[in-house]
């Protein structure tokens, strides 16, 4: 596509002039991004340019080792070489000697623990055997080692744990003693448990037949490979009876956010501690020994000995408890669940359910958790309406933390969610906090609780679900939603916004194919079916097909949708106008990926078998008017098909208000209709139209499958755009803009541009206006937004006026405020570099409370321009202290990473990031060995 066929017609030829050079440096730096992009994205970081304006991405990181670099040796070789050779040969022969000597100790020793340390042999495709039973028959390593496998032997299967825990807080531990009834259904001689960092003390096996006395056990020993614990029996245990198992231990209650973690607040001046769990996904075994995976759901009994100034939650109501110096409280027998939805008081209601919200005591009084308890209720209800089942508890508590390893976790009758994502402001909506009270119906249905987040704001969905995993997914370290596990350790990995966020595009999708009506029958069978049971993918697309299909739609669910689960990716949909008279359009499809090089370098990766079934809505409009959608399935790489009048000057639109995950693309002349049509009257354009036009233009050129004056020429339309979320979806594509051009020659050149389109807005808004208190007076809540995100461009691109204003506003404020985390905020602010450096390092030597803040302040320096070098450099040279200190559950979620390589966009940079990148497989690999 050639720049001179794109004809702007009322523009200057100076203007077309910057447009093309603008279009050919960003290009450029655009090559240095798709790179950089893809190193951090397998390195399990989010793609930061996912963000809200210049305001932080709420996508967090993987967890990551990264070892310290270490220079290159040069060795002469000279007499020391020499010497030192044969010392090492001497040291090898006395080393040698000793193995002998110890080698018939060993033997016998290895002949007791059946090998348990040799390597993992076990074949790759015994993972895929299904948990339910009709196993096929194993070979005889697999019987005398199946602790070996990632999955646990399904030879046994839990019906009832009765859990007592024993929380010592004066000295962070707890100990523990566990009965877990089972039963056997195949006969096996092993018990294998999940645990994990669990100090086991004693083990008790009883069968329930009438002979008394406990079983012989012919040794035990933890795998931590496979974090499991292994019990064999002298005798074999019989298919279809019951055994218990009684099993103490103890453990430390960790600083890590994962298990069994303690946390920490201040109140009065007075630092106070509690400890909370998070088990999901894998992480139960860290309290204690369990089946930890989904499928095996049992009842639980929970009791918890404790010192009386603490109280005490769990799942369900409180059964009975004590008032001594260490009182205990006995839990009901909750319902049949999964491991990790269980949570470490007292009334109850058979017609109602009792909603209650615990956090510090300041946040209470100062009336914070109002509105959470408010919504809860509403929530409630509006959730049993829709999918026409009842909540199943006879409770529902809402407990504020001060830190979590995630935002928020949905167990079953406890949500724990982070203080600011619950203690609220009333005029402020918290989506994830909908999205976990949704989790009580779906579980770790994901994809669902995301999609019903945001169910009241569907077009918010567009920005930021939608919007958002299509930048991640579009990146050639992309992976599919369905995904094997073979080591525990990578089931976080698989956690993550691809799955979380593309799911609930996909849903969408689906939802709007179907219809609501249907959809939601679809769902009330599913459900209904299976009620505290397990479900595979294919459960929930067969209940949706049989839903069409009593409706005489005749679409099979499963086959429309493994193409989208299975393959990694989306595509992007070309649609071209014929010359005929026949009112024809070739509609083509492609796999969308911005760094079209991965193609080239990776044939096997990115082949010709990409395709997909896709539901194409399509409307034809022009200058008055548009007509009513159309859906085409697209199901081939071409094809032609027609849509009715079309002439030379009507205009195509496809992907209506962008329900399909996709990007479409048109011929140019295509676009130039629509440019001008946004130009001349854009309310013909629906909203969510318009925001899908933006998003897709914007990539599309990112990815070179546009022009970049595309793009730049559409945002012309801007200053007539009253709405709030195509003003979202540009300034996104334009903060991305000058982070590429950040540093270049050419960056005033760009700054200027886009203040020409910001700047007839911005002085048409102007700032909000003020009460005689000084404070902002109240506007509508869409104008207020609109309001701050053109606010927001002019300051960002350079407009003084907004400079002045901002900093005398400041000025003012700053007087008067005492939040700790905004004061640390604006410290990164500074232009003194020396000063920026000293705040670094006393980032990590302060006692900085949450952690959080201390990763917040270096990501922060690397927001301010002056400071990103200072921050690279930092987090490079402090890697092995940060890593240690934080450890892997807070890694595993952070943003530092993808904070701090933000702005990365020079070639060292991007060779830095490389090196960095194959540090951190190697340092993966030495973590594996061990």
């Amino acid at each position: 596509m050639q720049l001179s066929s794109f004809d702007d017609g009322g523009r200057n030829e100076q203007s077309e002039e910057r447009l093309t050079t603008l279009s050919r440096l960003i290009r450029k730096q655009a090559d240095h991004e798709h790179k950089t992009n893809q190193i951090c994205h397998i390195m399990g970081i989010e793609d930061a340019s996912m963000r809200n304006g210049r305001a932080l991405s709420d996508l967090w990181a993987d967890s990551v080792v990264v070892r310290p670099r270490t220079t290159q040796q040069h060795i002469t070789v000279n007499k020391r070489l020499v010497l030192g050779f044969a010392i090492s040969i001497l040291t090898l022969i006395v080393v040698t000697a000793i193995a002998i000597t110890l080698s018939v100790s060993f033997e016998r020793c290895a002949a007791e623990s059946s090998g348990v340390l040799a390597a993992n042999g076990s074949s790759n495709s015994k993972w895929k055997k299904s948990r339910d039973g009709n196993i096929s028959h194993r070979d005889s390593e697999d019987e005398q080692q199946p602790w070996r496998h990632l999955r646990l032997p399904a030879t046994l299967r839990p019906r009832h744990y009765d859990l007592r825990l024993s929380v010592y807080m004066e000295n962070f531990t707890f100990s523990g003693e566990v009965n877990i009834e089972f039963e056997c259904v195949h006969s096996t001689k092993f018990i294998v448990l999940h645990t994990d960092r669990l100090e086991v003390d004693k083990v008790l096996v009883y069968s329930d037949s009438k002979k008394a006395g406990a079983m012989r056990i012919q040794r035990r020993f933890h795998y931590q490979p496979k974090q499991v614990y292994v019990i064999a029996l002298h005798r074999e245990m019989k298919p279809l009876r019951t055994y218990k198992i009684n099993i103490t231990f103890h453990v430390l209650i960790e600083h890590e956010l994962l298990g069994f973690f303690r946390s920490s607040y201040v109140l009065n001046g007075e630092r106070r501690f509690l400890a909370v769990t998070q088990f999901s996904l894998t992480h139960a075994r860290k309290a204690f020994p369990c089946f930890d995976e989904p499928i095996y759901k049992a009842t639980f009994r929970v009791s918890l000995k404790h010192e009386s100034s603490y109280q005490s939650l769990s799942n369900m109501p409180v059964e009975a408890s004590t008032s001594d110096e260490r009182p205990t409280f006995l839990q009901d027998i909750s319902l049949c669940m999964s491991t990790y939805y269980l949570h470490l008081q007292r009334r109850s209601c058979r017609q109602c359910v009792v909603i209650r919200l615990y956090a510090r005591p300041d946040a209470i009084q100062s009336g914070s958790g109002d509105y959470a308890l408010h919504i809860t209720k509403r929530l409630l209800q509006f959730y049993q309406d829709y999918f026409k089942v009842k909540y199943s508890l006879p409770k529902l508590d809402l407990l504020a933390v001060p830190k979590h390893p995630y935002a928020a976790m949905e167990n079953w009758g406890l949500s724990v969610f982070v203080e600011q994502k619950i203690l609220l402001d009333p005029d402020v909506s918290s989506f994830s906090y909908q999205m976990e009270l949704c989790h009580q119906w779906f579980g770790d249905l994901e994809g669902f609780a995301h999609y019903f987040e945001y169910i009241g704001e569907k077009q918010r969905f567009l920005t930021d679900v939608l919007h958002e995993v299509m930048l991640l997914d579009g990146l050639a370290s992309s992976h599919p939603i369905s995904q094997e596990v073979f080591e525990a350790t990578d089931i976080d990995r698989v956690f993550d916004w691809i799955a979380y966020k593309k799911g609930a595009a996909l849903i969408r999708m689906l939802a709007n194919v179907m219809g609501q009506p249907l959809f939601q029958r679809g769902l009330n069978d599913y459900l209904m079916t299976h009620m505290y049971g397990n479900a595979a993918r294919d459960d929930l697309w067969n209940k949706f097909s049989e839903a069409m299909q009593r409706e005489g739609k005749d679409i099979n669910i499963t086959q429309v949708m493994d193409r989208w689960t299975l393959q990694m990716g989306y595509p992007v949909v070309t649609i071209s106008k014929n010359d005929s008279l026949d009112n024809s359009v070739t509609i083509s499809q492609e796999h969308f990926i911005y760094d079209t090089d991965a193609k080239i370098q990776n044939p096997e990766l990115f082949n010709k078998s990409f395709q997909w079934q896709i539901p194409l809505t399509l409307a034809v409009g022009n200058s008055s008017h548009i007509s009513t959608e159309t859906i085409i399935w697209v199901s081939n790489k071409t094809e032609t098909h027609r849509v009715g009048h079309v002439d030379g000057e009507m205009w195509l639109l496809g992907n209506i208000n962008q329900t399909g995950y996709f990007r479409v693309n048109y011929d140019l002349h295509n676009w130039r209709l629509l440019i001008q049509q946004l130009m001349t009257n854009p309310t013909i354009i629906s909203v969510g139209n318009r925001v899908g036009l933006i998003d897709d233009v914007f990539n599309l050129a990112r990815a070179g499958y546009l022009p970049q004056n595309v793009p730049l020429q559409m945002i012309s339309y801007l200053s007539q755009e009253t709405e709030f979320l195509p003003w979202h979806a540009a300034s996104r594509a334009l903060y991305q803009l000058d982070k590429l051009l950040d540093r270049t020659e050419d960056h005033s050149l760009f700054s200027d541009y886009v203040l020409r389109q910001v700047e007839p807005k911005y002085l048409k808004f102007g700032w909000p206006a003020t009460s005689p208190d000084g404070s902002f007076m109240q506007v509508a809540y869409q104008t207020e937004e609109l309001q701050r995100e053109v606010m927001m461009l002019a300051c960002s691109f350079g407009n003084k006026h907004c400079h002045r204003q901002s900093v005398s506003l400041i000025s003012d404020w700053i007087s008067t405020i005492s939040e700790k985390k905004v004061l640390l905020e604006a410290l990164t602010c500074s232009d003194n570099i020396f000063l920026l450096n000293r705040l670094l390092n006393l980032s990590l030597t302060s006692d900085l409370e949450p952690d959080q803040d201390v990763i917040d302040v270096i990501i922060h320096v690397g927001c301010n321009p002056l400071g990103r070098h200072l921050a690279w450099r930092y987090f490079h040279k402090k890697w092995d202290i940060l890593n240690s200190r934080y450890g892997e559950a807070l890694f595993m979620n952070s943003k530092l990473i993808s904070g701090v390589t933000e702005f990365l966009n020079t070639e060292a940079e991007l060779n830095e990031n490389i090196n960095t990148y194959k540090q951190t497989l190697v340092s993966k690999l030495l973590r594996w060995r061990k």
